[in-house]
């Protein structure tokens, strides 16, 4: 691997690769009205690619573009396998077909040609922020009951357009139709233009997804500089003027919005919307406050009977579980939890264990632990957010993405 330090936002790298293996690979080949299987085997691929990321970023994945390139012809070689006979060992065939596809390849991808994906644009990605939106979501009145035997479970998800960052979330009201929140949210504003908030409520259920019960869209150009504004907002099915469905009654939510543009002098160098929590709500005992934990997904997780993983999350005595997912090794939660505590739990710690459980009656091992992990809060608290993958113990390549906010009411 050789490795290049440029003047330049980029980072070049030029790995020399070389692959060298046996597969098995079949391939049906129509030519003239006739048809043949060919046997692909002796595969080999050495070749020397320039990897380019450019230009690097402060945000993530630190990147907008990957370009390609190859430094010299590769070496491909491999052989052909026709109805049992090796078809590389015609005379003249090999070379020929050697020849072909490093002309080939070259024509396409021999530097300084390139093959080149964007992964974000870097426009958008290197704007400075110009300004902080306060958002202080206060109570939602006449929702409408979307459980068989209760009303509903509503909590309200905040999110900026272009940002890739997750959806800010309240807390969930239970049995609630008329729920009142009071809890506010900052958001960083790179495009006051451009940019909306969008609002969606749900109805939280603990098995299965959260039924959306009504949305809406606050474009920040519509909102006067630091001028505090109430809204009352009516829950829509969708943001299409022209949707019949849209006039059916969904409830209304009210919510407080200050829009604080920077000034010249005041404009942050280093700001990271990322690390931006909100504070506790209202009732969080003075010293204490409000652990929040949101297990987004896994990967690489396998059970020996069934792979039917949720999270069991275990803090001082109190357990809470995700929802199920059934038959995945790559599972997706987007689950939430929030623990009330009186003091910070720096010296705490959260068990994180993934499970997997079968409904199939009979069966021998109806649950079975698929990996745990044991955190330490300490860096939560002092950090106030810390999102990061964690490798399972006593699973073989099992990782989890654990996001975990400390919120306090200063």
């Amino acid at each position: 691997m050789k490795v290049y330090v440029t003047d330049e936002k980029e980072l070049i790298m030029e790995p020399a690769f070389k692959l060298a293996g046996n597969p098995n690979i079949i391939i049906a080949v129509k030519a003239f009205g006739l048809k043949a299987t060919v046997q692909v085997v002796d595969l080999q691929v050495f070749a020397v690619p320039r990897i380019t990321l450019k230009p690097l970023l402060n945000v993530f994945p630190c990147f907008a573009n990957i370009c390609v390139s190859l430094m010299e012809k590769p070496h491909v070689d491999f052989g052909l396998k026709l109805l049992g006979a090796d078809v590389m060992a015609i005379p003249g065939l090999y070379r020929f077909v050697q020849e072909l596809i490093k002309d080939q390849v070259a024509k396409m991808y021999l530097w300084p040609k390139a093959l080149e994906v964007q992964i974000m644009d870097p426009t958008q990605a290197m704007k400075k922020p110009v300004g902080i939106l306060d958002v202080k979501v206060l109570r939602a009145m006449k929702l409408k009951k979307k459980d068989l035997l209760g009303k509903s479970d509503p909590y309200v998800k905040l999110k900026l357009t272009e940002e890739k960052l997750n959806a800010k979330k309240t807390t969930v009201k239970h049995s609630n139709l008329n729920p009142e929140w009071n809890e506010d949210f900052n958001f960083v504003v790179k495009d006051p233009n451009t940019q909306a908030l969008e609002i969606n409520v749900h109805d939280w259920d603990q098995i299965g997804t959260h039924e959306k019960m009504g949305m809406n869209v606050v474009p920040l150009k519509d909102l006067t500089p630091d001028e505090p504004k109430v809204l009352t907002l009516d829950l829509l099915k969708n943001m299409d003027p022209n949707d019949p469905q849209n006039e059916k009654s969904r409830g209304q939510l009210v919510m407080e919005v200050l829009y604080k543009p920077f000034k010249e002098d005041e404009i942050p160098n280093d700001i990271d919307d990322c690390s931006m929590v909100q504070k506790a709500p209202e009732g969080t005992p003075a010293g204490g406050g409000l652990l929040v934990v949101i297990v987004h997904e896994a990967e690489d997780i396998e059970g020996k009977y069934h792979t039917n993983p949720h999270v069991r999350l275990l803090f001082r005595g109190e357990e809470r579980k995700t929802k199920r997912v059934k038959k995945s090794r790559d599972p997706r939660w987007e689950d939430e939890f929030q623990f009330m505590v009186d003091e910070p739990p720096t010296n705490d710690k959260i068990h994180v264990e993934v499970i997997s459980t079968s409904s199939r009656i009979g069966l021998l091992h109806p649950k079975e632990s698929l990996g745990y992990v044991t955190i330490n809060l300490a860096d939560v608290v002092s950090n106030r957010r810390i999102n990061e993958k964690y490798h399972l113990i006593d699973s073989k390549n099992g990782r989890i993405q654990i996001e975990m906010q400390w919120r306090t009411s200063s």
